[in-house]
C-alpha cells in the first residue's frame, strides 16, 4: 500500500490527478527505473486483473510524458518505449532481443561542428546505439 501513496504523491507533484487507473499505470511504469512499451503495460495490468482499456493506457502514457514523468524512446518503427529515467542519458538497444539499456551521459562524447539554425537552441542530445546478437 505504501507504493500507492508514494505514486499518488508523485503524480500530484506533476499535476496529474491520481485516479485508480493512473495509479495502476504508474505502478507499471514509474514505480522503478525501467523501459516499457504500451503492450508491456497492458500485459502487466491484465496480469493484475486491472480493467483498463488500451486507449486509457496510451492516453495516460502520453500524459505522463507531457508532465515529465516519462520520456519516449524511439528505437524501432514498430514500437515506442517509455523510460522512467527522465534525466539526460543515452541508450543501447539490441534489435534482436528488444532489450534497452541505459548508458550514462558521461560515457559518450558527442560533438558537432555546425551552427544551430537562427532562432533555435540546442535542447539536448540523445544517442541510441543499436546492437545485434552475434552469431556463433
Amino acid at each position: 500500500m505504501k507504493k500507492r501513496i508514494d505514486l499518488a504523491a508523485k503524480l500530484k507533484a506533476h499535476d496529474v490527478r491520481p485516479t485508480s487507473q493512473r495509479l495502476c499505470i504508474a505502478e507499471a511504469t514509474i514505480s522503478e527505473s525501467n523501459h516499457v512499451c504500451a503492450e508491456d503495460v497492458l500485459a502487466y495490468l491484465k496480469g493484475k486483473g486491472a480493467k483498463v482499456s488500451k486507449a486509457t493506457v496510451y492516453n495516460t502514457l502520453h500524459l505522463f510524458c507531457e508532465k515529465g514523468l516519462l520520456r519516449t524512446i524511439n528505437v524501432d518503427p514498430e514500437r515506442q518505449f517509455y523510460d522512467s529515467t527522465t534525466y539526460d542519458h543515452h541508450h543501447l538497444y539490441n534489435v534482436d532481443t528488444g532489450e534497452l539499456i541505459d548508458v550514462d551521459h558521461a560515457d559518450i562524447l558527442v560533438t558537432y561542428s555546425f551552427d544551430m539554425p537562427d532562432g533555435t537552441q540546442h535542447l539536448g542530445t540523445e544517442v541510441i546505439l543499436k546492437t545485434k546478437t552475434q552469431e556463433s
